[in-house]
C-alpha cells in the first residue's frame, strides 16, 4: 500500500520489507519514505508468488486487502511462501474480505453489504456496480475454506474475529 503501516512499523523495527505488486503504491510510500527521517524501510516491487527473500527469516508478516486477489489454489502456495519466509512462532496479522456466513445466506448477506456500504457518489466510497464487481471478479472465499488453508499452510490461528456484516475478518496466526 501507500506505506501507512510501514512507516509506523519502521519506527520501532529493526528493519521493514514493503511489498506491493503495484507499482504506484510503491512510489507513494517511496516519496513518504524519503520525506522523512525513516532508514529501515526496503521497498520491494513483488507479490505473493513472486516475492523472493533473502536473509533472516522474519518476525511478522502483515497483510491486509490483499490475499483476496488470488484464486484458492494460490492463496494456500502464498500461505505457505509466507510460513516459509517466518521464523517459527512468527506472526501472519492478515486482514481481508473473507465471507463468514453459509452459501444458503451468501444472497441476501451480499446484498445487506452492498446496501450499507455503497454511495451514490464515486468520490465518496464506492459504488453498488463497484461493490458488486469485487464480489464478481476478485477471489474472497469463507472463512471456513480460508482457516484450514492456513492450518496446512503451518500456522495456528491465534485470534479471529470476524465483522457483523460477514464479509471481513481479521487473524492472527503463528508460525508452527
Amino acid at each position: 500500500g501507500t506505506g501507512q503501516f510501514a512507516l509506523a512499523a519502521a519506527e520501532v523495527c529493526e528493519k521493514v520489507i514493503a511489498v506491493d505488486v503495484s507499482s504506484l503504491m510503491l512510489a507513494r510510500l517511496i516519496e513518504k519514505r524519503d520525506r522523512s527521517e525513516v532508514t529501515n524501510l526496503e521497498a520491494v516491487s513483488a507479490g505473493f508468488l513472486s516475492y523472493q527473500h533473502a536473509g533472516d527469516p522474519v518476525d511478522l508478516v502483515y497483510s491486509r486487502f490483499a490475499l483476496h486477489h488470488l484464486p484458492d489454489f494460490w492463496k494456500v502456495i502464498a500461505l505457505q511462501r509466507i510460513a516459509d519466509l517466518l521464523r517459527p512462532g512468527g506472526s501472519l496479522r492478515l486482514v481481508d474480505v473473507v465471507y463468514n456466513f453459509d452459501p444458503p445466506d451468501a444472497e441476501g448477506r451480499i446484498e445487506s453489504w452492498i446496501a450499507a456500504s455503497m454511495s451514490a457518489d464515486v468520490e465518496q466510497g464506492w459504488t453498488r456496480a463497484e461493490l458488486a464487481e469485487h464480489v464478481r471478479d476478485e477471489h474472497s472465499t469463507f472463512t471456513w475454506l480460508l482457516e484450514p488453508m492456513m492450518d496446512r499452510a503451518g500456522f495456528d490461528v491465534v485470534d479471529a474475529s470476524y465483522d457483523a456484516s460477514g464479509m471481513f475478518a481479521s487473524y492472527l496466526c503463528r508460525r508452527r
